[in-house]
């Protein structure tokens, strides 16, 4: 049996896993990726893709090659709920912050548009990049045992093809290896909550539904029809590309095996499109269940999760891959300082103190709006029991002139309005306030939020917030704060007075042995602050700093200049690094 030897062993080759690989290939990092599948998803799977997500792959430099081959924001528009396409409407949401009152809030709070990718058009693209910035990546590899000790994780690999079997040796390993992961099962990953707690199946199509749909540029068109109870009615269409081909998702009793035939589906996807005439072809039918778990730590000893491997929940407010991608930007950085040597073990601990109770937001936030979806049923006046025509009576009851359909209408303008803590919850998307050995906080409160903090995102450079977007100028281009920051470097942003800090970023970068970059944003300097943007959301004197990570998360801010900023500064990077004792050069 041959052995490799490698820094980081990466398990799995979904978005995670291709993330990681991405990053750690941008810094350097001696790792190895592998996969027991051949190639890329070969199915939709998941789709949105969020502001935070897509400023990941901006600092990666793929956002323009996400863009190009994505379904852009405006196209996302709403939720439209009908009994079929050809149907009238009964309700409709303008989502992912298309709404008129909200597109500000998302256009303030990000360079960065959402859009609408599947996930086997996705991955191809950071399958891509990675490769372009040096990445190994293997597939049809199989992980078929792995073990660790205190010096090194150990694995063996198994080509599918051919049988071989390599043993891996790493100094680090990163379990990315989706909702039945091994890596998790083997090294003894404990998880919490439940799994099971529904069925659905997916059935990805053509049809050219152009007629019914690009007059009102939807995501997700909610199909509800008598006689059918569950939360996503008798079946949700999901774009995959507008307006020929589609995802139909629907929930069954997983007593009950349902009819997954093509005649059958096919069947379903002609009653929730109402129009004979329109051609449907079948691509693959795949089941699924609906699991409501996070694991109790995202360490064990030199392995980590990230992804599904760590977090498995409905898809409920599109999170699930944004925060498997957002796992790997967490992590990967500081893999890459520890392996350098310009950071201590510990802070490989902040891994697990940032991003489980992230996970844990977002299984629980996934699973309250699967059960927010309810009233909508009871709005619409289904319930399981009732026959067809019992149903067809309660719906017509929902536009009649009486005292009833008046209460009935009140109620399903609630349940439309509750959606929005599922559909344009920007605060939960963006939100993210980390505390950890990793951040190092300025004995300030953190901001009170003026607005419901899952439905909107409050800018804040108070340590442990993502450093806040702000619109800046440089000659001729115009760029964002955003774009001052991440390459797997620090960055120290200062103001008008402020010079001294990016002198002592050049010192104690030195020192340290890191890369501090640092910018000054104002009036007659490099990075003119147009709008002034910077000077409402930075939160510190024009002289004061902040701090800011690899991965975009604020690590520490002084309120003005300091007598010492050399001293203030390499307290707050020692800090942030782990670096126990007086800091020293690190060679090399």
């Amino acid at each position: 049996m041959d052995t490799v030897d490698t820094d980081v062993l990466v398990v799995g080759a979904g978005p995670a896993g291709l993330t990681a690989a991405a990053l750690l290939a941008r810094e350097g990092v001696d790792a190895l990726t592998v996969t027991k599948y051949p190639g890329t998803a070969h199915s939709p799977r998941a789709h949105i893709t969020n502001q935070r997500t897509m400023e990941v792959f901006r600092d990666l430099g793929m956002e323009e090659a996400v863009r190009a081959v994505a379904t852009p924001n405006e196209l996302m528009g709403a939720n439209v709920w009908a009994t079929s396409f050809a149907a009238p409407e009964l309700a409709r949401l303008a989502t992912w912050g298309t709404a008129q009152e909200r597109l500000s809030d998302y256009a303030a709070a990000s360079p960065s548009e959402m859009c609408n990718i599947p996930q086997h058009v996705l991955e191809p693209v950071i399958l891509d990049r990675a490769l372009e910035l040096g990445a190994d990546i293997r597939f049809s590899s199989e992980l078929v045992a792995i073990s660790q000790d205190a010096e090194r994780v150990e694995a063996v690999i198994r080509h599918r093809d051919t049988g071989e079997e390599t043993r891996v040796r790493a100094r680090y390993a990163i379990g990315a290896d989706g909702g039945r992961s091994t890596v998790a099962e083997q090294l003894g990953f404990v998880f919490d909550g439940e799994s099971g707690l529904g069925a659905a199946a997916n059935v990805w199509l053509e049809a050219d539904l152009t007629a019914y749909t690009a007059h009102r540029p939807v995501t997700l068109y909610w199909m509800c029809r008598p006689g059918n109870d569950y939360w996503v009615g008798s079946g949700t269409w999901i774009c995959v590309k507008p307006w020929t081909e589609w995802v139909l998702l629907f929930m069954y009793d997983p007593a009950e095996e349902p009819d997954l035939s093509e005649d059958a589906v096919r069947e379903r996807a002609r009653v929730t499109i109402g129009d004979d005439a329109v051609d449907i072809r079948i691509k693959a039918v795949s089941t699924w269940q609906i699991n409501h778990v996070v694991a109790r730590e995202y360490r064990r000893g030199r392995a980590f999760l990230a992804g599904d491997a760590a977090h498995r929940h409905p898809p409920a407010n599109g999170l699930g891959t944004n925060t498997s991608i957002q796992d790997s930007y967490n992590l990967c950085w500081k893999l890459a300082a520890v392996l350098r040597g310009e950071a201590g073990e510990a802070l490989l601990d902040s891994y697990d103190a940032e991003r489980q109770p992230v996970g844990r937001q977002v299984v629980d936030r996934a699973m309250q709006s699967v059960r927010d979806m309810a009233p909508l049923s009871a709005a619409f006046g289904f319930r399981p029991d009732q026959t067809a025509e019992e149903g067809w009576a309660a719906l017509e009851e929902l536009s009649g002139p009486t005292e009833a359909g008046r209460r009935r209408r009140a109620e399903l303008a609630s349940a439309v309005e509750l959606q929005n803590y599922q559909f344009n919850a920007h605060g939960v998307e963006l939100g993210q306030h980390y505390a950890s050995g990793a951040v190092l906080d300025d004995g300030s409160a953190r901001p009170v939020p003026d607005r419901d903090p899952e439905l909107f995102h409050r800018p804040t450079t108070h340590p442990g917030a993502t450093v806040p977007h702000a619109r800046l100028q440089t000659g001729t281009r115009a760029l964002s704060t955003l774009d001052l920051c991440g390459g797997g470097r620090f960055t120290v942003l200062t103001g008008i007075g402020g010079e001294a800090w990016c002198t002592a970023a050049e010192e104690v970068g030195a020192e340290l042995g890191l890369r501090v970059e640092s910018a000054v944003i104002g009036a007659g300097r490099t990075y003119l602050d147009v709008y002034g943007d910077w000077a409402h959301r930075r939160e510190v004197d024009e002289d004061g700093c902040v701090l800011v990570r690899p991965d975009g998360h604020v690590a520490w801010r002084s309120p003005a200049a300091t007598d010492d900023p050399v001293a203030s500064l390499r307290h707050a990077l020692t800090h942030t690094l782990a670096r126990a004792g007086r800091p020293v050069p690190v060679g090399g």
